[in-house]
């Protein structure tokens, strides 16, 4: 599992002109990306990370701060670029798979207390954010 984090002063996601997901205050967006071997364990050190780690300001955590994350569901993430000029998505999970972990994630999120908020698994989005710092971070899992 891989997921890019950026610390925001706000995000949302937008969907054929719909706003299906926001953060409105300090917090960070996650894009996940889900690879075929994920499972439980990579879920629950992904929710983890995400709400422990220390990137908010003053090295803060979302923990710490009660601050939101906006889940973005990426198969990008997992995209081969090394031959050629046409990206390989082997390494991505099909959607039947990666979504019930994307969705594993977010309610990983919640039991730890975490306010989040999401876009829509599949669907063409629109992502909108002010990166804070910028502070952009890959975590692998």
């Amino acid at each position: 599992m891989r997921a890019v984090l950026q610390r925001v002063t706000e995000a949302s996601v937008t969907v054929d002109g719909e706003v299906v997901g926001a953060i409105d205050r300090p917090g960070l967006v996650a894009l996940v990306g889900v690879t075929h071997d994920d499972g439980p364990e990579q879920v629950s050190t992904m929710a983890r990370k995400i709400s422990d780690l220390r990137i908010l300001r003053d090295e803060r955590s979302v923990l710490d701060e009660g601050a939101p994350v906006l889940v973005v569901s990426q198969f990008t993430l997992y995209a081969d670029t090394r031959k050629g000029r046409r990206p390989s998505w082997n390494g991505a999970a099909p959607g039947e798979v990666a979504e019930p972990m994307v969705e594993a994630v977010v309610a990983a999120l919640r039991e730890r207390g975490v306010e989040v908020a999401t876009g829509r698994f599949g669907a063409m989005m629109q992502v909108s954010l002010v990166n804070d710092g910028p502070v952009t971070l890959v975590v692998d899992v």
